[in-house]
């Protein structure tokens, strides 16, 4: 369904393990980024309705996810703490189409939201399956489909406005470039990472 070219290699749950305080910490951020993106494409469309209902949504549920992760980390005895840098959704950011119509840019921008609901998606998956922590495992399984709604959503929403732009043919562009930089991540203590 997600077409990712890289799966996730699930050894990469020993480094979640290992420094699970981390990685909750940049998850609450990744779910408040999440929120952020969903309502900055609301303010830039706000003519198309159906799509901001959709994404209103999209930007509660993420503030739920980032509330629920912030639970978590309570719960452990710790805090909340600072926002890191996600260097893999930055340089997705970079694939995406400037200089283009405004239009070009609006369809590559949910395309990059697709693409980081689906990678997150299939972490969310990874650690659902391998993580010895019931609780844990069953909390990223509920998170896993949650996000494959969210890719649902913005591919959907990508198809529909597209007009003249061919997007399945620039979603396998972003698969490829994806898969280019995946390679890199997997080894940090981070969802991305």
């Amino acid at each position: 369904m997600l077409g990712l070219k890289l799966p996730t290699d699930p050894r990469w749950v020993n480094i979640v393990e290992s420094n699970i305080d981390e990685i909750l910490t940049d998850h609450a951020w990744c779910e408040q980024k999440a929120a952020t993106n969903a309502i900055t494409l609301i303010i830039q469309n706000p003519e198309r309705t159906e799509m901001v209902d959709a994404l209103l949504e999209i930007a509660k549920e993420e503030l739920e996810h980032f509330g629920q992760v912030h639970e978590l980390i309570k719960e452990r005895g710790n805090i909340l703490g600072r926002e890191g840098v996600d260097d893999y959704v930055s340089k997705l950011y970079k694939f995406m189409s400037k200089g283009k119509s405004r239009h070009e840019s609006f369809i590559d921008r949910l395309l990059f939201s697709a693409m980081i609901e689906a990678r997150s998606c299939e972490r969310f998956k990874v650690l659902s399956e391998n993580l010895p922590n019931n609780a844990l495992a069953k909390f990223y399984r509920d998170l896993m489909e949650s996000e494959a709604g969210h890719y649902t959503i913005f591919i959907g929403f990508a198809r529909k406005y597209a007009e003249n732009i061919d997007v399945d043919k620039r979603w396998q562009a972003w698969l490829d470039y994806e898969a280019e930089i995946i390679v890199n991540y997997g080894t940090n203590n981070a969802i991305h990472g």
